[in-house]
């Protein structure tokens, strides 16, 4: 079976829902449009959106502490840069994120929603060109769909592949074949990425995406059974070109 890519996701804000894209064109050297653009400082923190820079994802709100992110469905309009937030299936809020009021809005609400985790008054934070992610590299993050099912194997049920946040989910390469793929290039479509690193999990991944529970303990199983906790890689783009659901994945 050849190798293909099965999906394409992004995280507008860090911490919250998925967007699941369609397509997209990568750039060298960058992650994917939007992808952690935005994140919600958890009360004073370290990131200066003037001289942006990597700082610790303790910062932030985040789901392997704040685990009640994962009861929210959100959506992010390209355009306008609005991010609305549903829960329960209702919309409980919306603001334009490029705006002070469309911020505070959106502040106001974790404000309420996750009192009882924040250090102090939340913040909307951005800064333009900068992603804010676990790592300093702007970088997408790759899951391979085979591994998700040995992971499901061993702990006896199904595992959304969300848990793990990936950007680009891979289908029909064999289990753990990505960690094969570190210091090598990869073609998806007519883009090329090099795969740098390991992915190493943390409590992130114990939170089901859909209900929020802290199900499993994913970083043990991964140790217990397989000697270490990693689970997917990073990789940058090298070359540029357009990239969608069903792609073929060559290894160079």
């Amino acid at each position: 079976m050849t190798a293909r890519l099965a999906a394409i996701y992004r995280y507008p804000v860090k911490g919250l829902s998925a967007d699941r894209i369609e397509k997209v064109d990568l750039v060298p050297g960058e992650a994917l449009p939007f992808d952690r653009a935005y994140a919600i400082e958890n009360g004073p923190g370290r990131f200066d959106p003037f001289n942006p820079r990597h700082v610790p994802k303790v910062n932030f709100l985040m789901l392997m502490r704040n685990a009640g992110l994962a009861t929210l469905q959100t959506s992010f309009d390209d355009a306008t840069q609005t991010l609305s937030i549903v829960r329960g299936g209702g919309r409980v809020a919306d603001g334009c994120l490029t705006t002070p009021t469309g911020r505070a809005i959106i502040a106001q609400f974790f404000a309420e929603y996750m009192k009882d985790d924040l250090r102090g008054p939340p913040r909307v934070v951005h800064a333009a060109g900068h992603s804010i992610s676990d790592v300093s590299a702007k970088c997408l993050h790759i899951i391979n769909l085979a591994s998700v099912a040995e992971l499901e194997r061993v702990v006896g049920q199904p595992i959304n592949p969300l848990r793990f946040r990936p950007n680009l989910v891979v289908t029909g390469a064999p289990a753990w074949a990505e960690f094969g793929w570190v210091k090598q290039k990869l073609k998806i479509a007519d883009a090329e990425l090099k795969v740098f690193d390991r992915t190493e999990r943390c409590a992130a991944t114990n939170v089901d995406p859909a209900t929020g529970r802290r199900d499993l303990d994913i970083p043990a199983v991964l140790l217990r059974n397989w000697g270490h906790s990693d689970f997917g890689v990073y990789a940058r783009v090298t070359s540029p070109g357009r990239i969608a659901p069903y792609a073929p994945l060559t290894v160079i």
